[in-house]
């Protein structure tokens, strides 16, 4: 995040905080009423590998190119 504009890690920052109260109370109620299915589910469909393929895609050709100017 050092060459990311200062609003861009802003966003970022406000979209976790948005979003882990609401997972960690889904996967909680969940996990308590022993439904696996909505716990598997609500664990893996924000996860899946989103962070991953940004940095394949985007943020580690990026690099590259800076490497190289």
């Amino acid at each position: 995040m050092l060459n990311t504009p200062a609003s861009f890690q802003i966003l970022i920052i406000l979209v976790i905080l948005w979003t882990l109260p609401w997972k960690a109370v889904a996967l909680w109620k969940a996990a308590r009423a022993n439904d696996k299915i909505w716990f598997i589910l609500l664990l893996v469909i924000n996860t899946l590998a989103i962070l991953e393929i940004l940095y394949i895609f985007i943020f580690s050709k990026r690099k590259r190119k800076e490497k190289e100017s």
